[in-house]
This record gives structure tokens, sequence and C-alpha cells, in this order.
């Protein structure tokens, strides 16, 4: 009883502050599209093999890159829905551009670091080989949009100096061409190696600033426009990096209600939806999730309802947090089917109690927030 009085406490609190809006609008916003975590079913045998109880992480047990059938799953079941208008639910796709190139690194020693682009990734992983075509098809057709998540979900600093150091475990990794090693599983990191923006020492800060503009400039590329939006990997960030991202054109940032601070002596600090910075970028604030991966003895279904419906009580946007690792079946087919039947409940239940509501993506979203003033309720 007193479990589920502050789960309603915490559903209305993200919600007290913020921009009212008088349309309903739903956001998806889905991270962690084109980094490798865990690279196949045998690498994953290994490791559980070796002691390393990978199975305890739903990121190590079921995420790694996305597959064509993933895909092509996924997209049918946003394209079998429409708001009132006529859009289909969308996919913020948070996408990182780069990856660690193994190869390169263990060529020199483990003392420089080399990466390679996310489509190079993609073109080299079976199954994987069209699976950049569709994410541009879905582009086209309204479910899927590329978001800035960062150059790769990685602390490049803390890896190499594991690696350089030789922890066993890190190594073992590697040398399955894995990086994404949680704390969950090994507890002889004294930090995520996942927090890639975060700075431990001076001398890490140039390379961390250096992979955001150099990652937002190879966004550019990629897509063929300039990121609108961004979030930084486990919400971990610095006001310096806001301005980095603003000079590339970044003008909405995503997260959570709480910015984990980057670098030391910095404050942890707290947004509320809508809320603007000094330099004018939009917070945009997660206030509800779809995690069934994460989550698997919970009702993703109804826990994502009632953040919705919080949500929308307050005359604030619905923006809902959904990892890839929910739609991913290449290590596990089952975790896929399971969690796509639970998105179509979601989704058809979404529709029924809120027949007007409005799927839109993030960056659509913060332009309404920053021009349509008539939308928006004192």
């Amino acid at each position: 009883m007193m479990n589920n009085w502050k789960e309603g406490l915490r559903r209305h609190w993200v919600n007290v502050r913020g921009q009212k809006l008088s349309r309903r609008f739903l956001v998806l916003e889905s991270d962690d599209w084109g980094s490798v975590r865990m690279p196949d079913r045998t690498s994953y045998k290994a490791l559980l093999k070796g002691g390393l109880r990978v199975d305890a992480c739903p990121y190590l047990r079921y995420d790694t890159l996305a597959t064509e059938e993933d895909l092509e799953a996924l997209f049918e079941v946003l394209a079998s829905f429409r708001d009132h208008r006529h859009q289909h639910p969308v996919l913020t796709a948070n996408c990182v551009l780069a990856n660690p190139d193994f190869e390169a690194i263990r060529a020199n020693g483990f003392q420089h670091y080399h990466f390679e682009s996310m489509t190079k990734t993609l073109a080299a992983y079976p199954g994987r080989e069209g699976a950049f075509a569709l994410w541009n098809q879905g582009r086209r057709e309204g479910l899927f949009q590329p978001q800035f998540h960062g150059r790769e979900h990685l602390n490049v600093a803390r890896w190499m100096r594991a690696l350089q150091g030789g922890l066993p475990v890190v190594r073992q990794a590697f040398d399955l061409r894995l990086f994404g090693i949680s704390r969950t599983v090994c507890k002889e990191l004294p930090n995520s190696l996942l927090e890639a923006w975060a700075v431990d020492r001076p001398e890490d800060e140039a390379g961390v600033n250096q992979s955001i503009t150099e990652g937002l400039q190879m966004f550019h590329q990629v897509f063929g426009e300039p990121a609108q939006s961004m979030i930084a990997p486990n919400y971990c960030w610095s006001p310096r990096h806001e301005e980095l991202a603003a000079a590339a054109g970044v003008r909405f940032i995503q997260g959570q209600r709480r910015q984990l601070p980057a670098i030391a002596g910095e404050p942890a600090l707290t947004h509320h939806q809508g809320q603007r910075n000094a330099l004018g970028q939009v917070y945009l604030v997660r206030n509800a999730y779809f995690e069934p991966s994460l989550y698997p003895h919970s009702d993703a279904v109804a826990t994502c309802l009632a953040r919705i419906s919080a949500a929308f009580a307050w005359n604030r946007p619905a923006v809902v947090g959904v990892h890839r690792l929910n739609f991913i079946g290449a290590l596990d087919e089952e975790n896929r089917r399971r969690n796509l039947r639970q998105l179509r409940a979601l989704l058809h239940a979404v529709l029924k109690r809120w027949p007007d509501v409005e799927f839109v993506t993030s960056d659509e979203l913060g332009r309404c927030m920053t021009h349509h003033a008539a939308f928006l309720t004192a």
C-alpha cells in the first residue's frame, strides 16, 4: 500500500511544474540506436560460461544492434495505429554515430582510441546489412526519427584506462567485441563505462568535448540535417555540453527530471517540462516509461498508462522513455515478441482512452512549445 502511494506521488510530482498545453501530445523517446551492446549470442554464452553474470543485466541479456527483422516487426506495430490527424506513433530514435574500432585499438597495444562509423558497424554485422536502409524507410514513413545520443555510448577515457590497466573482465569483453560491461555485473569497475560525457580528470575534458562536437557533425553528415534535440548518455551532462550542442543547432534537451553532474564539483540539477536554459534551449522531461525488459515483474502497460494519465491531468505532454532493448529479438526472440504485444496493447489503450491524442517526435514537441503559443494554456 505504501509503495502504491509513493508511486502515485512520483507520477504527479514530476508534472507539478512545467509548460501547459491545451492539446494532448505523446512522445516515444528511445535511446541507444546504433550502439553495439552484446555483440551476439555466442559472446553472451562465452561470458556467462566464464563466470560473468551477464544474465543479471537486462541490457547485456537482450540488447544488441537491431536486425532487419527487429525493425520490420517494430515498424509493423507502429504503422498499424494512427491518431486523429492520421499520424502514426513515431519513435524519437536517439542514436550514437560510432562504435569502437576494436582491431585498430588492439593493433596499437591499447594506447590510443579509434572508432568507426555506426553505418560501418551495421554493415559488418550479420542480419544488419540492410538496417540503415530500414532506418531511412522508417523516417520517410513517419515511424522513426533519429536524434542525437552521442558519438558513442562509451566513456572513452575510463575504458582505455581499464584496458591499459589490464582489468581482466574488460579485456575478456574486449576480446569478444564488447565494451558495455555494466557495474551491475562487474563490481571492480569504479565508475560506469557508459557515462560517455563524464569527466574524471582535467585532461579528459577535451576528449569529451571533441566527441560531442564530432558526433553532432557526423549526425548532420549521416542524416542530411542537424540534430534538433539530444539526450546525454546515462542522463549525465554539463552546462558546457549544452553550449557545444547549441553551437551545432541543438534546440531541445531530452532527459529525466534530474540531471546528473558530469564534472566533479558541479551540482546535480532538476528540470521541468518546457524550462529554458540561458541559451534558450528547451528541456523535455520524461514523465512516463515503457520498459518491460527492465522491469519484467511489473505491468508495463498499466504503469505507463498511469503515468500518461498523470501528465495529461496536469496538461503536460506525455514523454515516454522506452529503450531500444525492448524491441530486440536477436539475442532472445521472445523478448521482442512479448514486448511488441505489450506495445500494441499500450497504443490501443491510449487511443481508446484519449482519442484526441497526437503522436509527435521530441523536436516537434519542442517546436510547439517555442513557437505555437496559441496551443498553450495559462
